[in-house]
Formats: structure tokens, sequence, C-alpha cells
């Protein structure tokens, strides 16, 4: 099969990592760090997909296809066009012709 064409992926979002640092009195800092920008179709979950992650305990609320060669991980955030995507899991198909992201849509307190 012939992998996913960026002409499919029309949105860009930044990638950004988890990234743990000591504080100084034995505990850890967690910042994010953006490490890419990645070209991204970001959809609508079926009625049984959000089912599914219901009953394992997560929500899903979007599913992002990226290039299989794309750096996403679980805990990662897309960011693009003011929303943020936290990333729950990502899926590779038996064939990688693209990655699959499973992630929730997070809103800061302020909106």
């Amino acid at each position: 099969m012939i992998p996913i064409g960026v002409h499919e992926l029309p949105r860009h979002l930044q990638v950004w990592r988890p990234t743990s640092t000591g504080d100084g009195a034995g505990g850890q800092v967690v910042t994010r760090t953006q490490v890419d920008t990645v070209r991204a179709k970001v959809s609508q979950p079926s009625a049984e997909e959000r089912t599914a992650a219901g009953q394992s305990g997560a929500q899903l609320d979007a599913v992002v296809h990226l290039q299989p060669t794309a750096d996403v991980r679980r805990g990662d955030e897309l960011r693009g066009d003011g929303e943020t995507y936290r990333v729950w899991a990502t899926v590779h198909p038996s064939e990688p012709v693209y990655l699959r992201a499973q992630c929730e849509r997070t809103q800061s307190e302020g909106t």
C-alpha cells in the first residue's frame, strides 16, 4: 500500500513533549517542549470508537492521522489553530501507511 500523502493531511500541528527536570528539592518539574511540526488530518471518532474508549477509561474526542514516520507518542500534545489535543494512544496499521493518534481535546481554564 502507498503511504498517506501530504495532500491528504491539510493541517500543520506542533508536537509538544513533556520533559522532566529536577527542582532542586528532590522533586521534578514537568514542562512541555516543542519537538516538531507535523502534517495531520483531524477527524471525529465513530460512536463505536467513543464507546470503546469510554469502557477503557479514556475520552476520545479526535482521531488524528499522520504520516507513518511522524514522531508522535503517547503523552504528547498536538497544537494548532487554537486547539490542543493530548495523545493517549498511537496505532500503526499492519502495513505502515499512516500513524493514527487517538486524542482528547483539551481546553485552558480561561476558555
